[in-house]
Order: C-alpha cells, then structure tokens, then sequence
C-alpha cells in the first residue's frame, strides 16, 4: 500500500541544473540542522550537566593563558634572543599540527562521531552529517588542544603586543583550515581502505610517506625541505600586524577552509557507501588457543590484552600515540630537555583511548567476567597492569624516534626522561582506574570512532589530564638541566608515592561487592 516518503529515503533524480543546485544546498541546510539535534541530544545525555559551564570556562581560561601569559616570561619579544629561536620553528609547528591532525584521523576512521554505529541503525543520518559532526569533535582530544595552546603561546611570546592579535587571529583559522583539510584526507583513506584491497594500498602510502621522511633525513635534506615549507610565507605575512599581507593571508585561509568543509562531505559519502572492512575482519577472525598461562593475572591480563589488540581502534591509536608524536619531534629536532613534553601526551592519549572508561572493553561479557573464580583485586591488577603496558609502548615507540635527532643524552637527562615515563603512567592509569569506577558508561568500542565517554565529559577528562601530565612534564623538563642526575629520581618518589595511594584507594572501591555491582551494571546496560 502506499505510504508516505521518509526522511531516509533517496531523494528522486533531478536533472535541471538549478532544481540540483537547490537540492544539494536542502540536503547541506538538512545536515547543519541534524549536526544541532545531535549536539543537544549529546548535552542532554551528560549526568552531571552542571558541569558544562565549569568545563567550557576551564577551556577558555586555558585559551587566553596561552594568549596572554608567555608575553610576560623572561625574554618574550627579544628578536635577539630565545624569542627568534621560536619564531624561526613557528612554520614547522604550523607544518607539524596539520601533519598530526591528519595522522589522528586517518588513524580514527575520519573522525570522532556524534552517533555511535549502533544508535545510527535506528536513527540513520546523512554522511554530510557525520563529517559535520566530525569536524566538530576533532577538537576534542588532548593532542589537539595541546598543540593548538602551544602555537598560541609561542606567538603571545613572539610578536610585539601590539602585534600578537592579528597573529592569534591566524593561528586560530590555522587550526580550523588544518582540521578540515584533515578529515578530506581521513574520509579519502577511509574510503580507500573500505575497498578491495583498501588496507593494502594505505598501507602503502604510509609506508611510502614514513620512507620518504626517513630518506630526507639520512640524506641531511630535512632541514633544507622545513625551510621550503609554504607555512614559511604564511607565518612571515602573519607576524607583521593588521597589514595587506595579513590581509590576504586571512583571505586565503578562509577560502581554504570554506572550500574544505565542504570537499570533506564528498569522500564522507563514498565511504559510507562501504561497510568498515577492518571492524568486520576483527569480528568475524579466528585465533588460535595459546598455552594457559599458569597464573590467574596472568590469565586475566591474556584476556585484556586481547580486548584491546583486537579492537580496531586500539590498534590505530597506539600507532598514532607512538609514532606520530615522534615523528613531530623528529621533524622539529627536539632536545631531551624539550622532549619531556612527549611522556605526558602519550600517556594522556593511551588513557583516553579507553582508559577513562576502562571496564567498557568488557561491555556485556563483564557480567560473564564477574562469574569467574578470581579475586577482584586480581581482576584490578590485570586491568591496571594492561593499560600500563599500553601507555608505556606507545611511550617507548615515541622517544625512540624523537631519539634519532635528539642524540646520546647526558646522565641527567636520560634519569629525567626515564622518571618521568614512570611518573605519569602510574598518574595516568591511577587516574584512568579512578574515573572508570566513578563515572562508567555504556559504550560500543568495536568502532574505529568510539570514544570511551560522552563529547564533553571527555573534554573535561582532556582538560585534567592536560594539565597535570603538562605541570610534571615541565618540572622534569627543569631537573633535565640539573647536572645532578639524582635530583630526578628523588622529585620522583613523592609523585609515585601519592600516584600509587590514590590506585590502591581506587582498587579498595573495586573490592567492594556494591561498587562494583553499580560499575557492571552501568557498563553492560
């Protein structure tokens, strides 16, 4: 029987130019429209939604204190001085946000997403949508914020005061234009990898790209290439004030950006046509049973091990936390001193992955995993010793390439490094452990896009964790450049101690048969 057209169905065929004009600017007004539902929707889905005005007004005091405040630290505006050593590595930091943008989505599946793939079965939106919303949660992971609070930071130190607005003003467009060029490049390898032979073929662009860096700079090249960068013309029109050239520079960028919102949209529609080849493949695989481990944590963290290194996003996200900080301070040559800055993001990253909800990697089967015979102090350990594992591989992988520019470290340094690995995996973990029993939720993270907590409760996880891995990045960054190296390991004792009392506090709470009744129950719902 006839029934009336649904907002699903395809739109019928139009062949006057102007009636397609109109249609594809209803079906972009339709998908701004649904990318506000979804937001709402996801505000509306926060338990503690008291809590959003104190988030964004954290978000933004940070904002202007890296606008504001390196103006007034010794030697900001001195030409002469440390100050013209940043403004010449200002065009490679531009460079090196776009680069690690791109590296996060790609690796991400094109993005992060406002409906999840389960809840998208019975409330479909368009792919425009999606990569709307994309765009829109990028900015929502620690890499991205500290990156973009650094290049705010180094033009307020840079540039006269006078000056440093007009340079703010680009940086901020910067960040928009290397986000939105960003997700064209990730929806581009989203939809090459969807196809037969997809995995092979990226993986071979990136194998091409990664040997194309590693051959520049066994060739002494790679400095030659940074000072040919078209980000050189743009941070040289830039730093000059309200001038003509700013002029056409903030033009361009708004051009630039424009045009890639909207070019985003169409590698978003040729993926969606293809189903997640990878997601499947992980699903529907067959592994072979291995030799019973003679312990029950060993059993247990066999387990945990295997939730997470056949998850799809896990996988990506250990490359992208490993590789693609490296490479940025590979690129950029950075100093052991400088290089203290890598821990804390790494570690903060691999706890975001899933960390911060670390019990969703069971989902339904934890209900299963509360029948086994074990301690669950033991089930504690596994999982707290398994997320180390992860911070601390993703963290080995970083330093190793940020080593290859960085040279032999001195004593001093190298004890301060090495602390500071331990230091902010323990605060890391002990906070990750500390949150997933607090605030668990129910999340599906078979998909290359989940995230482990609702958009803005992971804004606010982000925003603590930047702060404190960045407070004791700096502070080891400083005992670096002591030439006693034991001053590093004796600063470290009292943040493993404090770290260690809160986890030990948090596995107390698992032992409790209630809380942890309340936390499976949140998890499996």
């Amino acid at each position: 029987m006839p029934t009336g057209r649904s907002s699903t169905d395809a739109a019928p065929a139009v062949t006057h130019p102007t009636a397609r004009r109109a249609s594809t600017v209803g079906a972009a007004h339709r998908a701004v429209v649904d990318v506000g539902h979804l937001v709402r929707f996801r505000v509306e889905t926060v338990r503690r939604r008291r809590a959003i005005p104190t988030t964004v007004a954290t978000l933004v005091a940070i904002t202007v204190a890296a606008c504001t405040l390196p103006a007034l630290l010794p030697g900001a505006r001195d030409l002469d001085g440390r100050a013209h050593d940043v403004l010449l590595l200002l065009p490679t930091a531009f460079a090196a946000f776009l680069l690690l943008t791109m590296v996060s989505a790609v690796a991400s599946g094109g993005g992060r997403e406002l409906l999840n793939r389960d809840h998208g079965v019975a409330f479909p939106v368009s792919p425009t949508t999606d990569h709307l919303g994309a765009l829109l949660m990028a900015p929502l992971n620690i890499a991205w914020l500290i990156q973009g609070w650094a290049l705010l930071g180094c033009i307020a130190y840079v540039l006269p005061i006078l000056q440093a607005p007009a340079g703010l003003f680009v940086v901020l467009l910067w960040l928009a234009v290397a986000t939105s060029s960003a997700q064209v490049v990730a929806w581009t390898m989203e939809a090459i990898r969807r196809r037969p032979y997809g995995r092979t073929v990226v993986r071979c662009i990136v194998a091409a790209f990664g040997g194309a860096v590693l051959a520049l700079q066994m060739t002494g090249q790679l400095i030659d290439v940074l000072d040919h960068l078209p980000t050189v013309a743009l941070v040289a029109r830039a730093v000059h004030g309200f001038t003509v050239g700013w002029a056409v520079v903030v033009l361009v960028l708004v051009v630039w950006l424009l045009v890639a919102v909207a070019v985003g949209a169409v590698p978003a529609h040729l993926a969606a046509r293809r189903p997640p080849l990878d997601e499947a493949r992980v699903e529907s695989g067959q592994y072979a049973a291995r030799r019973t481990p003679a312990t029950v944590v060993g059993m247990l963290m066999r387990m945990d091990r295997g939730s997470i290194w056949r998850s799809v996003p896990m996988r990506r996200g250990i490359a992208v936390l490993g590789v693609g900080p490296g490479l940025i301070a590979l690129l950029g040559g950075m100093t052991w001193p400088t290089m203290t800055i890598l821990p804390g993001l790494v570690a903060s990253g691999g706890v975001l992955l899933f960390g911060v909800n670390v019990w969703c990697l069971d989902s339904r089967g934890l209900l299963w995993r509360e029948n086994l015979p074990a301690d669950p102090r033991q089930v504690f350990v596994a999982r707290a010793l398994v997320l180390s594992e992860f911070v601390l591989a993703a963290s080995a992988v970083t330093i190793a390439l940020a080593a290859v520019r960085a040279g032999v470290p001195a004593p001093q340094e190298l004890t301060a490094i090495v602390a500071l690995v331990l230091v902010v995996t323990v605060q890391v973990v002990a906070a990750g452990m500390r949150w997933s029993a607090q605030r668990p939720f129910p999340v599906d993270m078979r998909s290359a896009r989940a995230t482990p907590a609702p958009p803005m409760v992971m804004v606010g996880y982000s925003t603590r964790l930047a702060l404190s891995t960045t407070f004791t990045g700096l502070t080891f960054s400083m005992l670096a450049r002591v030439p006693d190296w034991r001053i590093s390991i004796l600063v470290a004792i009292p943040f493993l101690a404090w770290s260690s009392v809160r986890l030990m506090r948090t596995a107390r709470a698992w032992a409790d048969p209630v809380e942890r009744a309340r936390v499976v129950m949140a998890v499996a719902a």
